[in-house]
């Protein structure tokens, strides 16, 4: 009886064993098939301000306008020395 149980296990294996080469081949051929382009565009990563990557450039963000600090004092104010 265990002669059977192992001719059944092992036609179990060859048979996996059978269809995971198959299917890495057929994986093979998929990467193969698809266009090779190393063009630096394709190539290209942006981070945005939190750390995240993508494929697209961020969005200008507008500049800030400069407070001119010396006008910060009313007129009224006393400075002490």
């Amino acid at each position: 009886m265990s002669k059977n149980q192992n001719s059944f296990i092992k036609k179990q294996k060859a048979e996996l064993k059978r269809r995971k080469k198959k299917e890495k081949f057929e994986q093979r051929l998929e990467r193969k098939a698809q266009p090779k382009d190393g063009s630096l565009e394709n190539m290209m990563v942006y981070v945005d301000e939190f750390g995240n990557f993508s494929d697209s450039p961020p969005e200008p963000t507008p500049p800030k306008k400069q407070v001119n600090q010396s006008k910060t004092h009313s007129k009224g104010a006393v400075q002490n020395k």
